[in-house]
């Protein structure tokens, strides 16, 4: 057990992209936790399936390391801002806060929200201005920068004398002076250990943990993950624990688990300072209170900013139900959602009244709930999605809804579009400012709403060559209506494989999303309309043949290749009155209803 003196707890925090991870792997590396023959893979905290093909971090996670006599917990934070929820909860496990800043960038919107949260603890950051090997890295511009922004989001005086250093992640080093030697990440460990406070806590008070983070074990049940505030805690010894509303329970604890590396590993005893996982608390929930049963306390609960955007959760009714997925009816649903509800405490999980077809998911973002949706299918679950909306509330009497803060980063030729099509989508544009190096950023504040199908149009409109990234801000008055998407779908009349030579024909009324040979039925979205309205087509039309040679009439098929949607952009793209199809091979898009007009007004096509 640790002198909690010689122990430090730091989370590191950031904007996506600005090098967490990268940093993280060569801390692991220097700190020679690995064997030497051992591989090691890159972006090695990033162990879950999802993360490592998106390249990004979704979840929170814990390691520690040596240095000297010095044990230093360490907490990889994600940094895109639907993820949020993992950061604001693993914040109060931790003394000190680690906040990369890209040399190059500057400051960014999520920087902006993960340091508010930190202040606001009370926590006091060190700043790492990371990637300071770029050729356009302006180190002391972004200092100047952080400072600016530290005074914005009213830090006190303490805060604001920040200690900082220069890095590079990726090359494992870091420096104290520009002009030091770009050797190893010994500066960074040392100024760890010099400027982080030791965690408060006494070992010879009475045991007191808080549950931040809950994890399952197959053979052990629930487990819960936090900081130990005061005491010390041994394998069996009895605890109780204090849910939110002040209910009380014994129990045994039958596991320590601690962190070495990428590896839990099983320990007897642990004391105030230690970030441990405890089991034997079966029903144990985020926020619950462990304590001494001679001794209860109950903890002030842990509480996330509300989710701003939901969806509906409905069951699988297409033509194809049951062809690729193993689990289709709402009881399936119903069981996995709610076992989702109990680990993931940011998203917000609801039945609708009156409605025993579908469940509401309320989460940060369309990101946020296709980690969900994709996790579900990789499962073998089958289900529809319907469009996202946005949570409004009531504020005397005047409706509500979420704004968010948009960064752009564009080249100078493209920025008139970009603030056209803000502008149209109800944004306001907060500033403009072009570099010399012919690069715009554009600050807006947009409705929530306006940014749900942009992104993929952004992308285009910007022929791939701009980024876009958003944060929610606050709630403003409704802005009223917001058109978001400007074309009609060509939908299917029905069912069967669709047909190079239909789709031939059809190519010229707008852009295909299904290829020769792919199964298509009535109602389902096969391409986007060149033009507002929708339009019932037959893409399984195949060319009438005789028993006459005709000389030279044949010609040549040439098709567009078919768009293809992944999970985010679908549910950003469809209608009110459509859903995604989601199942473990295939995403296709449908129309909720066909009426018998609909079909005779465009029974010619």
């Amino acid at each position: 057990m640790h002198d909690p003196e010689k122990i430090r707890n730091i989370a590191i925090i950031a904007h996506i992209d600005h090098g967490k991870t990268t940093l993280l792997d060569n801390l692991l590396k220097q700190s020679k936790i690995f064997k030497e023959h051992e591989k090691v893979p890159e972006r090695v905290m990033d162990s879950y399936d999802q993360e490592k093909e998106r390249g990004i971090t979704i979840f929170a996670k814990h390691t520690c390391v040596y240095y000297g006599d010095y044990k230093i917990n360490i907490i990889d934070t994600p940094g895109h801002a639907d993820f949020s929820g993992e950061v604001e909860r693993v914040l109060g496990m931790v003394n000190c806060v680690l906040l990369l800043i890209d040399a190059q960038e500057g400051p960014m919107p999520q920087t902006r929200f993960v340091l508010s949260k930190a202040l606001k603890m009370g926590l006091r950051p060190i700043v790492v201005l990371n990637k300071i090997d770029r050729p356009h890295a302006a180190p002391d511009r972004t200092l100047n920068q952080a400072f600016d922004l530290f005074l914005e989001l009213g830090a006190n005086d303490e805060q604001l004398d920040f200690p900082y250093i220069y890095a590079s992640g990726f090359n494992g080093f870091a420096m104290r002076k520009l002009t030091d030697e770009r050797k190893d990440l010994s500066p960074l460990f040392e100024l760890i250990i010099e400027k982080a406070p030791p965690p408060p806590g006494n070992l010879n008070l009475p045991f007191l943990c808080q549950a931040a983070t809950i994890s399952y074990d197959d053979y052990l049940g629930r487990q819960s993950c936090g900081r130990i505030l005061e005491g010390k805690i041994s394998k069996g010894d009895t605890v109780v624990r204090v849910d939110r509303n002040g209910n009380h329970s014994n129990h045994k604890i039958v596991k320590i688990e601690g962190h070495l590396g990428l590896k839990k590993i099983e320990i007897p005893e642990a004391g105030a300072g230690d970030i441990v996982t405890l089991s034997g608390i079966p029903e144990v929930e985020i926020g619950d209170t462990l304590s001494d049963p001679n001794h209860i306390v109950q903890l002030p609960p842990i509480t996330l900013a509300e989710p701003t955007v939901s969806v509906e959760f409905l069951v699988n009714t297409s033509p194809f139900v049951g062809r690729d997925g193993k689990h289709v009816t709402m009881n399936k649903l119903r069981e996995r959602l709610l076992k989702e509800k109990r680990a993931n405490i940011s998203l917000k999980i609801e039945e609708i009244p009156g409605r025993d077809d579908a469940i509401r998911v309320c989460g940060r973002g369309e990101l946020h709930l296709a980690v969900l949706i994709e996790a579900m299918r990789r499962e073998g679950f089958e289900l529809g999605i319907s469009k996202p909306k946005v949570i409004t509330k009531e504020e005397n009497g005047i409706t509500m809804e979420p704004l968010e803060r948009v960064h752009v980063e564009v080249p100078e030729s493209f920025a008139g579009t970009v603030i056209e099509d803000l502008s149209r989508r109800k944004g306001e544009m907060q500033s403009l400012d072009t570099s010399e190096h012919g690069l715009t950023t554009l600050q807006f504040l947009v409705p929530t709403r306006g940014l749900m199908g942009y992104r993929n149009d952004f992308l285009t409109r910007t022929s791939g060559l701009g980024v876009l990234t958003s944060i929610f801000d606050s709630f403003a008055p409704w802005k009223g209506e917001i058109i978001n998407r400007l074309r009609g779908v060509l939908i299917s009349n029905g069912p069967g494989k669709a047909n190079g030579y239909a789709l031939f024909n059809l190519q010229e009324r707008g852009s295909l999303f299904v290829g020769p040979g792919d199964d298509v039925y009535e109602g389902m979205v096969v391409g986007e309309h060149a033009r507002d309205n929708d339009l019932i087509v037959n893409a399984t039309k195949a060319k009438q043949l005789t028993n006459v040679r005709a000389a030279g009439s044949d010609e040549n098929i040439i098709l567009t290749p078919p768009r293809k949607f992944t999970l985010e952009q679908a549910i950003d793209y469809i209608a009110d009155d459509e859903l995604v199809e989601v199942t473990p091979n295939f995403i296709r898009m449908r129309k909720l209803y066909l009426t018998e007009n609909d079909r005779k007004r465009h029974s010619k096509d």
